[in-house]
């Protein structure tokens, strides 16, 4: 049986396909409940390591990722490994670059480049990606 995050547990997106990722804010205390088996972290600085296995993106805030081929695979290697593990995706506040990289994943699940921003917004966080630039990376977004 595959190991994904409960449905109804904070800060879990369920994506079309049925997979599962969880989005959070770092500077917030780890939540309740079994740790990430993955973690995709969004930071412009390394952030410090962690228990489980884990790659950085260097992704300043309110900005876009410093190297967008870089990003297309961690973002492809987060939404494959949601099939069968725990993948956690995080930023500062958990919102706008985390947001923003949940839409990415969800277009790589199928939802439409167009309405994975929303599709975000109502699964995740009403708050989800923050700037203009941002929506329109997830818009123009593929792998």
């Amino acid at each position: 049986m595959p190991s994904t995050w409960e449905t109804d547990a904070a800060g879990v997106l369920l994506l079309p396909s049925g997979r599962t990722l969880r989005g959070r804010g770092l500077r917030d205390p780890l939540p309740d409940g079994p740790p990430p088996d993955f973690g995709l972290y969004l930071q412009a600085e390394e952030p410090p390591a962690t228990a489980w296995e884990s790659r950085w993106l260097r992704w300043p805030d309110f900005r876009l990722p410093v190297d967008r081929s870089a990003a297309a695979r961690a973002l492809l290697e987060a939404w494959e490994r949601a099939a069968a593990e725990r993948v956690e995706v995080a930023c500062t506040a958990g919102r706008g670059r985390t947001g923003t990289a949940l839409a990415c994943v969800a277009v790589l699940d199928g939802v439409p480049p167009h309405q994975a921003v929303a599709y975000v917004r109502a699964h995740y966080s009403r708050h989800a990606v923050e700037t203009p630039w941002q929506r329109r990376y997830v818009e123009r977004f593929t792998p």
